[in-house]
């Protein structure tokens, strides 16, 4: 019996009484040491780490959080981890918040508003210090009223909350959807064709008038066929185009699927790119450069979306000024960040020339 207790005494976790005894100091000074230091001289500081680490002291979270302490995570809500773009989003989301000793938590809303508040709720239940959130619908009422409820910082990250002070880090999508068609334009092209699905988004609202102005502006038609939402509806669409009475010289499409589906049909059809006609896409993705003939692209900075977000909302967390970043009461603050354009060959270009704006805030 004296054994296994003095086993189970062996095996027992270090607590912060043995690491302040062990150092010499009190359990005040160790709980300053574990908060980052503050106050503690660096002869001090470097005694009580060396303890903890001797020792393998890992501080006791869930007494911190009983205690009101942060829980040191950060929920994110995305509409889904398959799309390469909300995947490289939360990556760098990721590398922030680990620089900040915070841990990421990832959940799904498959673009539902009702799952969303779910969410929502979810990770405020397991008190998240701080939420990231690409909102399903951006002026959807019973979310804005959930997230003015919140105690918590919020950014929304490639769509705004509208209608709501919290901060939004998104893409110019107008401009980037402008410059891409006016490039096809500048090719020649005469009937540019836009086809896309989820119309109500955000982005693709925004991306669908970067297209009307670059058509309007040149004289030529609008050809908006928002019924894409997997290969099979691409396929009837661009069928349907080919065969009426204009068809399209060049096809604009809206997000990366849809993109990839353009290119399989058209390959299908023997239509050849970008003789016949020409391709461009919003977004890139990685096997665009690849392909024959390679994609050209509206490329977004989906890793500086991530980043950028995550930076502000631990800004938020930890009271830090926000650089470059000037609050604008009552309104909703944007950061918008700017696109690339990626001429390839699909677009009729010979030599993959970058064309591009620096990145900026509004």
């Amino acid at each position: 019996m004296l054994r296994r207790k003095e086993m189970l005494k062996k095996s027992a976790l270090p607590t912060l009484s043995e690491v302040a005894r062990q150092a010499g100091v009190g359990t005040t000074t160790v709980s300053r040491v574990i908060n980052g230091g503050d106050r503690v001289s660096p002869k001090t500081l470097a005694r009580v780490r060396g303890v903890i680490e001797t020792l393998g002291y890992t501080p006791n979270q869930a007494a911190r959080i009983l205690k009101g302490d942060r829980t040191r995570t950060i929920g994110l809500i995305v509409p889904s981890i398959a799309d390469p773009f909300f995947s490289s989003c939360a990556e760098a989301a990721q590398a922030i918040a680990r620089a900040n000793d915070s841990l990421l938590i990832v959940v799904t809303s498959q673009n539902d508003p009702h799952t969303e508040i779910e969410d929502v709720n979810i990770l405020m239940g397991h008190r998240t210090d701080g939420l990231l959130i690409a909102p399903a619908n951006s002026r959807n009422q019973a979310l804005l009223d959930l997230l003015n409820r919140l105690n918590v910082p919020v950014i929304s990250i490639d769509r705004p909350v509208f209608n709501s002070p919290i901060v939004s880090v998104v893409t110019d999508n107008f401009e980037g959807a402008r410059s891409g068609v006016r490039h096809l334009i500048s090719h020649g092209r005469k009937n540019v064709a836009c086809l896309t699905g989820e119309s109500t988004l955000f982005t693709i609202h925004e991306r669908i008038r970067g297209y009307r102005a670059a058509v309007e502006s040149a004289g030529l038609p609008c050809i908006l066929d928002s019924s894409v939402q997997d290969y099979k509806s691409a396929e009837e669409a661009i069928r349907r185009l080919l065969a009426g009475p204009n068809p399209p010289d060049a096809i604009f499409t809206l997000k990366n699927s849809s993109t990839i589906y353009a290119f399989e049909v058209l390959q299908k059809l023997n239509v050849n790119v970008p003789e016949k006609v020409a391709l461009l896409g919003f977004d890139d993705f990685e096997l665009a450069s690849t392909v024959r003939p390679s994609i050209s692209v509206v490329q977004q900075p989906v890793e500086e979306i991530g980043r950028v977000a995550a930076e502000l909302l631990f800004d938020q967390l930890l009271g830090r000024r926000s650089i470059g970043i000037t609050a604008r009461p009552n309104r909703t603050r944007r950061v918008t960040l700017q696109t690339r354009l990626i001429p390839r060959a699909s677009c009729g270009c010979p030599s993959p020339v970058i064309e591009g704006h620096e990145d900026s805030t509004s």
